[in-house]
């Protein structure tokens, strides 16, 4: 189920995707993805592993190429309106072992791109200070990344978006290996996120958590299966239909939450 926004410009809409199909050696990863994302929502991409989440992510933010189709950021190409956009990687594609310290990679996300070739002014440094306060991790302004925990090194991207203030963010697999208190820590932030009007895409794996944390869904196995208001999507049915036999791998408390639905 696709829900069309109707009497909405594209213009307003944080991210609108028509047709778009992405292929490997000319294999299909994603194809004719339709959808349409509505304005300060978070939202949750779910499907099983191959499912082409990332490649979803990637595809909007033109760092894979495109077989065919349009992506539209509120009326723009990503290109034009690539200050609007925040995006956290999954931490195992960023060289952690690069020197340069947490404070300068959060400062690094005022320039409004992924990068570690550019100085950084002392008003970049306050601001990231700022938002390493705020993910709890001012105490290791000054330590080498590769120096920080898993779940530190996520917090660390997460202050870099904070200070990215863009309007619609990009998070791929922010959870994925974290402890409890960082995990607390981003939904927190998600939830700020919000708060400020913006909008949050989160490729995410846990069936337990989503209705708990996204109040939009996007059911992806390949093509979309279902996309809009998580009470509505997230169903038994629809979640079946885009896990097939594998949905039953799951814990027993991801099965009673969607089974209570």
């Amino acid at each position: 189920m696709q829900i069309e926004q109707t009497g909405i410009s594209s213009k307003s809409l944080p991210l609108k995707i028509r047709d778009l199909t992405v292929a490997y050696h000319r294999k299909p990863v994603i194809w004719d993805i339709d959808l349409s994302i509505p304005e300060g929502k978070l939202v949750s991409i779910v499907g099983p592993n191959g499912a082409g989440k990332s490649t979803l992510i990637k595809a909007c933010l033109d760092l894979i190429p495109r077989s065919s189709g349009e992506v539209s950021i509120y009326g723009q190409s990503y290109k034009k309106a690539r200050k609007r956009v925040g995006y956290v990687p999954q931490r195992e594609s960023v060289d952690w072992d690069f020197p340069v310290s947490a404070l300068d990679v959060v400062a690094m996300g005022t320039y409004g791109k992924l990068g570690w070739f550019r100085r950084v002014s002392k008003r970049s440094k306050a601001l990231a200070m700022e938002a390493l306060e705020r993910v709890g991790l001012a105490d290791y302004a000054h330590r080498q990344i590769s120096q920080l925990s898993g779940g530190q090194q996520q917090r660390t991207f997460l202050a870099r978006a904070l200070v990215q203030d863009a309007d619609i963010y990009f998070m791929d697999e922010p959870f994925a290996a974290v402890d409890a208190a960082t995990e607390r820590a981003i939904v927190e932030l998600l939830k700020e996120l919000q708060k400020r009007g913006k909008t949050v895409l989160v490729v995410h794996h846990d069936l337990a958590t989503v209705t708990q944390y996204f109040d939009w869904t996007v059911l992806l196995n390949m093509r979309v299966v279902a996309a809009g208001p998580t009470d509505e999507v997230f169903t038994q049915e629809n979640l079946r239909r885009t896990y097939g036999g594998k949905l039953t791998l799951f814990t027993q408390a991801a099965n009673e939450v969607v089974q209570s639905r």
